[in-house]
């Protein structure tokens, strides 16, 4: 018969609690044969020790030696018995108690009987091969890893020799067999999961070679029909390549310990220079913020990554505590001392205030001592945003009402400024029939009764008005006199004296070259003419510049 199939909870199927483990073997008890119940009963013990739901037996106790909680009734199916050969109570209470102070395998079920020949077997879980004892009876069965006498007595080979692990005297000898055969396909089945687990991956690997360990001391001396030296070898060989598995698994656990030092040593030391650095030069906001960034990195490593061994951990978050603590109180002291500092510049800007506000009834005239006030405002130092923000709102109105006595003020003298403004552009443009006239005299009069009307005009007003206008007119009075001076160069007897004779002696020069040019000519020498004609045409321009 096959064994049914199953996973352990760390496998692809869900974790199944005890109570449905023990209720679905119960179903499929029920439903099943005897024999079949029997063995669909071992899986399921199997799948509950795997799930850690009960304790995995140890020694004579071993899950392979339990016995199945849902057996037949007496009678219903037959009665091994093991090779300790104690008999068991009738009850199931009182059958488990004497089986554990006897240290026998439990029986499967109530009403279960001893061979005559068990005295003379070893015990099921304590006893090495040796050789078999007598098995009264003829063998009617014998395969290759067992046999059965007519009596019911089972053994199985191990190696030239034969070693009794049972009988089963009520049964037939076939299904005496295929008992015991069933216990060696538990066991095998146990060993094969574990070689799944450790192919899948995902599983310790120290945490199967402990459990194939386990496994192994219950294999050796199994009661159970099969080859039991092929599932030593087989746990033997997988648990020297998972030892090999666990040394790497737990260098690479001490290498991620070792980074993971590194990485939290660096968190702190990030912390510890937040805490070195000077409290009146932090920007205690970012400061905070990178603060709590480094104790929820902390958190996040602390949760996700591999655990430090205790001491260094303690003494990492000792360290990060204590700057945490330093910074914190840094950062209480800075802003005690600056509320302390914000409610002296309060003080003294309420003081500037009111002094400001003082200054209203003078007007314009206030403006002076207002601006001394500003000053000092500027001198006072911060308060806080906030309260900066509703004193300036109150010292610049009580400035603003000054300035705008001046305002209105000016507003009134512009309206009073209108006419003369036109009038002066009046002026202007009478102005500038002066750049036309040739006489310089008559345009020197032309401009000089201009300047006396536009001066009687009086003062404009925005005084940046009136300094458009007047340089509108200074720039007339330029040309006019530019004009003058030219003249003056040109009718000035000294002057026409020097022209006249400068031309006199240029005049001299170009006769003298145009007769050395003329016998140049006439001795056809190249050089010659060339140098007359030169010198000739520099005179002549000479003489054309200062008019002669």
């Amino acid at each position: 018969m096959s064994i049914p199939d199953h996973t352990t909870p760390s496998d692809s199927a869900p974790e199944e609690t005890p109570a449905a483990a023990t209720a679905s073997a119960d179903d499929a008890a029920s439903s099943a044969s005897p024999a079949d119940a029997l063995t669909l009963q071992a899986v399921a013990d199997s799948a509950l020790i795997e799930a850690g739901a009960i304790p995995a037996p140890t020694g004579a106790e071993s899950a392979d030696e339990q016995t199945p909680a849902g057996a037949p009734e007496p009678g219903s199916a037959p009665e091994p018995t093991t090779a300790a050969g104690t008999e068991l109570p009738a009850d199931g209470a009182a059958a488990a108690e004497a089986t554990e102070g006897a240290g026998a395998e439990p029986a499967p079920g109530a009403g279960w009987t001893t061979s005559e020949q068990g005295d003379a077997a070893p015990a099921a879980a304590d006893a090495a091969p040796a050789e078999a004892p007598a098995e009264p009876g003829e063998v009617v069965i014998e395969e290759t890893w067992g046999r059965v006498t007519e009596n019911g007595v089972v053994s199985v080979r191990e190696g030239d020799q034969w070693r009794v692990v049972g009988e089963f005297p009520d049964g037939t000898p076939q299904e005496a067999l295929d008992y015991f055969v069933r216990k060696f396909a538990d066991l095998e089945f146990k060993v094969s999961t574990l070689e799944q687990r450790r192919t899948r991956g995902g599983a310790s690997a120290s945490d199967l070679r402990g459990q194939a360990t386990r496994l192994q001391k219950d294999v050796a001396g199994a009661t159970a029909v099969g080859d039991l030296a092929g599932l030593e070898q087989r746990l033997t060989a997988l648990i020297e390549a998972l030892a090999e598995a666990t040394a790497e698994e737990a260098a690479a656990a001490r290498a991620a310990v070792d980074a993971a030092i590194v990485e939290r040593t660096g968190i702190v030391e990030k912390a510890e220079a937040l805490a070195a650095r000077d409290p009146k030069t932090v920007q205690w906001k970012q400061a905070t913020a990178d603060l709590a960034d480094l104790f929820a990195a902390w958190q996040s490593h602390q949760q996700n990554g591999p655990r430090l061994p205790k001491a260094q951990a303690q003494a990492l978050w000792k360290r990060f505590r204590d700057a945490r603590s330093t910074v914190e109180r840094q950062r209480r002291a800075f802003f005690a001392e600056l509320d302390e500092v914000h409610k002296s510049a309060r003080d003294a800007k309420n003081r500037l205030i009111e002094r400001a506000e003082a200054l209203a009834p003078r007007g314009e005239d206030g403006i002076p001592a207002y601006r001394t006030l500003l000053d000092e405002w500027k001198r006072s130092g911060r308060a806080g945003r906030k309260a900066d923000d509703a004193l300036w709102a109150r010292f610049k109105a009580a400035g603003d009402a000054l300035y705008q006595a001046r305002t209105e003020r000016d507003q009134a003298e512009q309206a009073e400024s209108a006419p003369r403004i036109e009038a002066r552009r009046a002026l202007l443009e009478e102005a500038k029939v002066v750049a036309d006239t040739k006489d310089l005299t008559e345009a020197r009069r032309i401009l000089t009764g201009i300047q006396r009307r536009w001066d009687e005009v009086g003062r404009i007003f925005p005084r940046d008005v009136e300094r458009g206008l007047d340089d509108q007119m200074r720039r007339i009075e330029q040309e006019l006199k530019q004009r003058e001076d030219l003249d003056w160069k040109r009718n000035n007897p000294e002057t026409k004296a020097r022209a006249n004779d400068l031309g006199g002696q240029l005049r001299d020069a170009i006769e003298k070259l145009q007769e050395e040019l003329a016998a140049a000519e006439a001795q056809g020498d190249p050089r010659a003419i060339a140098d007359a004609k030169e010198a000739l045409e520099a005179r002549q321009a000479w003489l054309r510049a200062i008019g002669g």
